[in-house]
């Protein structure tokens, strides 16, 4: 089921001062052998004390977004499949827009941390979005409680980067995981060619 807009309102850790890493892009490290996570890209939707929420990228799966929220299919970024946000509850589904929400108010967009990527209300009428914008749909995505990221952060299971805007609605969600690490500056980039499979030259 579609998550309700004020589920996304800011969170109270924004007014205590504490760090965030909300809106930034974890990269999974080769050293993290989940399944569940190997080579993912994951845009951070919250992130503060309780915990963090956020989307793999680079999943999609084999399932047509239209057989699944018919309304929104012509407005599918391609490949136009419904993607994969991650493990934690399978049948809510979350879906970013391509394109910045206007600055009055916006009965089905409303605006995230990164700039030109919005949050779409499913229950919204798809007919009233501008028609130059793209949506993806996630089922699921990824959780951690409290303190629970940045532990894997420290042990060396994520990169944290800056993510571009159109990172969530790329064409070839394969690539993503390489072509996020190539343009980062200094030798983080070379985590690029890290071959799939270490022990095969």
């Amino acid at each position: 089921m579609p998550l309700e807009r004020d589920e996304w309102d800011e969170p109270a850790d924004a007014d205590l001062g504490l760090s965030t890493l909300r809106g930034r892009l974890l990269v999974a490290s080769p050293v993290l052998t989940d399944p569940n996570f190997d080579r993912t890209v994951i845009l951070l939707v919250e992130h503060g004390a309780d915990g963090a929420l956020g989307l793999v990228l680079n999943r999609p799966s084999e399932l047509p977004l239209g057989e699944v929220l018919a309304p929104w299919a012509a407005r599918a970024a391609a490949p136009g499949a419904m993607f994969l946000g991650g493990p934690v509850q399978p049948s809510a589904v979350i879906c970013l827009a391509a394109g910045e929400a206007p600055d009055v108010e916006d009965p089905v967009l409303t605006p995230t941390a990164v700039p030109g990527i919005s949050l779409v209300d499913l229950d919204g009428d798809p007919d009233v979005v501008h028609p130059g914008i793209e949506v993806r749909c996630f089922a699921g995505y990824a959780g951690w409680g409290g303190g629970q990221l940045e532990a894997e952060i420290d042990e060396g299971s994520w990169f944290v980067v800056d993510p571009l805007p159109a990172d969530p609605f790329v064409a070839r969600p394969s690539r993503l995981w390489r072509e996020v690490l190539a343009r980062q500056p200094g030798p983080l980039a070379r985590y690029a060619l890290y071959p799939s499979n270490p022990l095969v030259n």
